[in-house]
């Protein structure tokens, strides 16, 4: 929610305005969010009687039945609209459909959309909400430890465009953030391990004693998402908490004073320097935690290589990496996309590298002043390092697959909820993807004219660059 107040002053050759925005909203942990014992969401909706939610197929798959039973208790009208959103789906199409849900559905101005999910769907939905009608109201439930820890703190919502990361997007706050950590009792320990890295990154960079804890605790947090499945050991449990707790809290006194990123230099992001550009490279895309994992650990290298942590500090933050499972290295990440990489954030970062790195750790620098041959040399080194690591620093299930919402499933529906869905908006704003509705000669046109087809003939689809949805309008398969 947000709150304004300016001033207007005339000038001798015109007029200048000052405004100011007041940002306020609310984080709650709440174990148990749909457990009809505990009304706080419901409140949220009493005034309206009913609720329009976005989730993805697979959180409904789990938690549908639950999120029905809840608000029917409660005598609370629900609309669920379930889509499916992958990293080569997080796209206009997609975005598309929840805004045709949203104008179906006939929401109000200041009514809260519900969005249950990943970060991947609350980047979207939220993204939506930023659009319809320039401002609607959201209410935030992540279901995600990347949802829960980072993608739930930040205000920022946006759609991938190409091969590009969020290139598309707005600064949007929920009127309120439900943190229920039950949710990780029944997500896949991919998931978990994907989410891992997010801790590792802002522990590494700005508080020693959470990444004390992640160190310490490593293996048992990921094998029992975090302490919340069933025989896990009440000591993870309350590490779990802390990290948990802590992280999100330091995330935020990081971020609220910087929530339009007017400052570029920001601690939150060590390792997001090349992955924007790396992670999509992929066939398949690699799982954001693992893409910004092996940005941290070359850029660990890269501080190592410069002094700025000792010997024993950077074989620590590999050797974590390493025990989560989490990539440090990928054959596709060389010196072209190095270089590609740094070129691109040069542009996002007002050309300045800011490159985040641990100095020591628990505490953080950012480099201005390198060059290619540097960069480059820093890559040789961590190359020959990564031999000396199970499967040459490559992290186990980097790629996304169903459990990132299945996109790669349901081929044939699929291609048709994308003609439908660019059927609805005609023609994407002259991106030269699609035109009317018409997947020509059945391919999609990517950013710069390059063709990706839609399929490889096996049933999965690899390779979309303006994605797809699969549930339009929130209509059922």
């Amino acid at each position: 929610m947000s709150d304004f107040t300016a001033s207007v002053l005339e000038t001798k050759t015109g007029f200048h305005v000052d405004g100011y925005e007041k940002i306020s909203y609310d984080f709650t942990f709440l174990d148990g969010v749909f457990n009809p014992e505990n009304p706080q969401l419901s409140e949220c909706y009493k005034r309206w009687g009913r609720v329009l939610a976005v989730t993805d197929l697979n959180v409904y798959n789990v938690y549908g039945e639950q999120i029905e039973k809840y608000f029917e208790y409660y005598g609370i009208e629900l609309k669920m609209h379930k889509t499916k959103i992958g990293e080569k789906a997080k796209t206009i199409p997609t975005f598309l459909s929840i805004v045709d849900s949203m104008t179906e559905f006939g929401i109000y101005r200041k009514e809260p959309v519900l969005v249950v999910g990943g970060g991947l769907v609350t980047d979207v939905a939220g993204f939506a909400c930023a659009a319809y009608r320039r401002n609607t109201n959201f209410i935030r439930v992540p279901t995600t430890v990347i949802g829960l820890i980072d993608a739930s703190v930040s205000i920022k919502v946006a759609v991938n465009y190409g091969n590009y990361k969020n290139r598309l997007g707005a600064y949007h706050a929920p009127m309120h953030t439900f943190l229920d950590f039950t949710f990780l009792r029944t997500l896949p320990t991919a998931q978990i391990r994907n989410g891992f890295a997010e801790l590792i990154k802002i522990s590494t960079c700005s508080h020693l004693d959470t990444f004390n804890l992640l160190d310490k605790y490593c293996e048992q947090l990921i094998d029992t998402g975090f302490g919340r499945t069933d025989g896990a050991p009440k000591e993870v449990r309350a590490a779990a908490d802390r990290i948990n707790k802590e992280g999100i809290h330091e995330m935020l006194k990081l971020e609220t004073p910087n929530l339009h990123e007017i400052g570029l230099d920001r601690v939150i992001a060590y390792g997001h320097t090349w992955s924007p550009m790396h992670e999509l490279v992929p066939e398949t895309p690699l799982r954001h935690g693992h893409a910004i994992s092996i940005d941290m650990a070359y850029s660990a290298t890269l501080a190592n290589s410069r002094k700025l942590i000792s010997d024993a500090e950077h074989r620590r933050i590999l050797n974590l990496f390493s025990r989560a499972g989490l990539s440090m290295d990928h054959p596709q990440f060389d010196e072209e996309i190095l270089d590609k990489g740094t070129a691109a954030i040069l542009k996002t970062r007002d050309g300045k590298l800011r490159a985040a790195v641990p100095n020591p750790i628990g505490s953080c620098t950012f480099l201005n002043d390198v060059e290619a041959k540097e960069l480059n040399a820093a890559l040789r080194r961590h190359k020959e390092l990564m031999k000396e690591y199970p499967r040459n620093g490559e992290g186990l299930e980097a790629f996304v697959d169903a459990s990132d919402t299945g996109y790669t499933e349901n081929n044939k529906s699929e291609v048709k909820a994308v003609e439908v869905a660019a059927a609805k908006a005609g023609s994407l704003n002259g991106n030269g993807a699609i035109h009317g509705g018409v997947v020509p000669k059945g391919y999609m046109n990517g950013t710069n004219g390059v063709k990706e087809k839609l399929a490889n003939g096996n049933g999965a689809v690899d390779g979309l660059t303006n994605g797809i949805n699969g549930y339009t309008n929130g209509s059922k398969a």
